[in-house]
């Protein structure tokens, strides 16, 4: 987590001062930094705490870390510092404490002070408004603030046990800094339930040591026989102890450094971002539901093929003896590949692709009978030519409205399919054939093509065919048509669209109608209102018009039946509930 955690002293001859934070480095150490072992007075102190190695390492003495007097550092000057380390956690020349996550590789570091000028403002700035302004009543509690500018700041404020300080008490704050609210709004249970144990634990020990020295030497009885100035016992008599002194714990440092980088490392990883894709689509519903059918269907047959394993453990060994035998394909001259090669190129690819084949006009009207509901007839000897068609139509609709019987020797009724392929030999009936619900697409030999075409050339790999596009509706391609239809054909004439971008539009596009869909089902189906409020939806829903009214109710066909059961049961619950009361 990209954040500071700092422990803030209120001092009464200076005011707020920032004893001790740690900080995350993603970056090296800066320089003069050194990854050797503390020697001779600087003890090494080794923790495991969250998966991340606690140890004093050696930092060489800089002016930028604080700990010198020089005035382009960029902590207070010495003249500002206590004499008893009431402003001061590290002694002078102390090299601090890093921790080496090895699951990340990122550090933490810890020290008076944040070595950049820019994060010892916003610290500072943070440390002075947690100890004046920005309190919660009762001056003990946590507390949030901040801005887009100086970074959001959980504050905890909270008091110390102290028999020297007016009050017998000093007051302290942790906070924790970052940039990212809604992280920090976030984390709050977290933090606050963290920090909240690490002030327990410092006030408990110096709850102690207080009761030690006022068991030795009460000093309410000792103010009350003293005459009191309150200036001069003020600057001169009363300077802060520091907190090492407050506790009796000569390992304090190291061990809030242990807490603190801990918290740092818990508290990024317990949030982490996913991808939230949202409900299902109603493609994705239906498909679903027709895997649980098939699903179904395959358990109902299990106990049917059980009676037949032995014979089909025969035909198996069977099979594996044929098998020795090379087939009689393999003999075959090596023509047949550059056959098989060339049938593969002659499919649709795309519905770019099938508008460039079969002309603006001749595709419009298709795409308007595809989107209508009427049924698409293909007429060809290719069987793979007529599925590539049904594969690319079929995009432009939910998957709940596309019913395909990719090839018959004879006809279908339209309740069957929409989408029908035929040999050329099939007699379709007269009045399909002059029906407005219903296209025909006859695929011919074409007669002033080659019959040779260029292996590698795509554009010319259909072009032996002759597509022939009639319909018992001579109006259908003039009319202005579905409003999708008009987005479709946009998406296709734009050349600067590839055709995965095309692809994501129809799915967008898809998606537009069909919430109009779910709002008019709802309208009509489930609230039955009358048609004067039906026809003011379609104004606002942008759909009044025949053609877009045609559509809606045809895809409202494939709407899903977990969302129509969903739906039906979440309207009628308040009308059922309130019968009974």
């Amino acid at each position: 987590m990209n954040a500071i955690v700092a422990l803030c002293h209120f001092c009464e001859l200076h005011g707020p001062r920032t004893l001790f934070c740690t900080e995350v480095l993603h970056s090296p150490l800066p320089q003069g930094a050194s990854s050797g072992d503390v020697s001779g007075q600087n003890e090494q102190a080794e923790e495991e705490e969250g998966g991340i190695q606690m140890s004093s390492r050696i930092r060489s003495h800089s002016p930028a870390e604080g700990a010198s007097a020089d005035s382009s550092s960029p902590g207070p000057k010495k003249s500002d510092m206590c004499e008893a380390s009431g402003c001061r956690s590290l002694a002078g020349g102390h090299p601090g404490y890093v921790s080496h996550d090895k699951e990340t590789s990122i550090k933490y570091v810890s020290h008076q002070h944040p070595n950049h000028p820019q994060l010892f403002s916003i610290v500072r700035q943070a440390c002075v408004r947690s100890l004046s302004c920005e309190v919660c009543p009762g001056r003990e509690g946590p507390i949030f603030f901040g801005d887009e500018q100086h970074g959001f700041v959980f504050s905890h404020t909270f008091f110390i046990k102290d028999s020297l300080a007016r009050g017998f008490q000093r007051w302290y704050s942790i906070i924790t800094i970052m940039m990212d609210r809604i992280y920090l709004i976030n984390s709050w249970p977290f933090l606050l339930g963290k920090i909240r144990g690490i002030i327990d634990e410092l006030q408990g020990k110096a709850l102690k040591v207080f009761e030690a020295e006022q068991y030795g030497c009460p000093q309410r009885a000792q103010r009350m026989n003293t005459a009191f100035t309150p200036f001069l016992h003020q600057r001169n008599g009363n300077a802060a102890r520091s907190l090492t002194s407050l506790t009796n714990d000569e390992n304090l440092w190291a061990c809030l450094h242990t807490s603190f980088a801990w918290l740092l490392k818990a508290c990024g990883s317990r949030l982490t971002e996913k991808l939230l894709e949202g409900a299902p689509t109603e493609d994705t519903l239906v498909q679903m539901e027709k895997l649980a059918d098939l699903k179904e269907e395959s358990e109902g047959w299990d106990g049917s093929e059980e009676e037949e394993k032995p014979s089909a453990q025969t035909d198996v060994a069977e099979g594996q003896e044929l098998s020795k035998c090379p087939p009689e394909t393999s003999l075959m001259p090596d023509c047949n590949s550059w056959n098989v090669a060339h049938r593969r190129l002659s499919v649709f690819r795309s519905l770019r692709h099938m508008r460039q084949v079969l002309g603006a006009s001749a595709f419009r009207m298709l795409a308007w009978h595809v989107l209508m509901g009427n049924q698409v007839i293909w007429k060809a000897r290719d069987m793979d030519l007529v599925q590539s068609a049904f594969d690319v139509l079929r995009t432009m609709l939910p998957v709940g409205c596309v019913r395909i019987i990719p090839y018959s020797d004879q006809y279908e009724e339209a309740y069957r399919c929409n989408f029908l392929g035929l040999s050329p030999h099939v007699q379709i009936p007269s009045h399909i054939l002059s029906s407005e619900f219903a296209v025909l697409v006859e695929v011919r030999t074409a007669t002033r093509s080659s019959l040779y075409p260029t292996l590698f050339d795509d554009e010319q790999s259909l072009n032996k065919y002759e597509f022939v596009v009639t319909s018992g509706s001579p109006v259908a391609a003039d009319r202005v048509g579905p409003t999708i239809l008009n987005k479709i054909e946009a998406a296709l004439t734009n050349q600067n669209l590839s055709v995965d971008v095309v692809d994501q539009c129809l799915v967008c596009l898809k998606e537009e109608w069909m919430n109009k869909v779910k709002v008019l089902f709802k309208f009509t189906k489930v609230d039955s209102r009358p048609k004067e409020d039906t026809q003011k939806l379609l104004s606002i829903l942008g759909a009044a018009e025949e053609d877009n009214v045609k559509l809606l109710k045809f895809w409202m066909t494939g709407l899903s039946k977990t969302y129509k059961s969903h739906l039906m049961s979440t309207v009628r619950s308040p009308t059922s509930s309130e019968s009974r009361n």
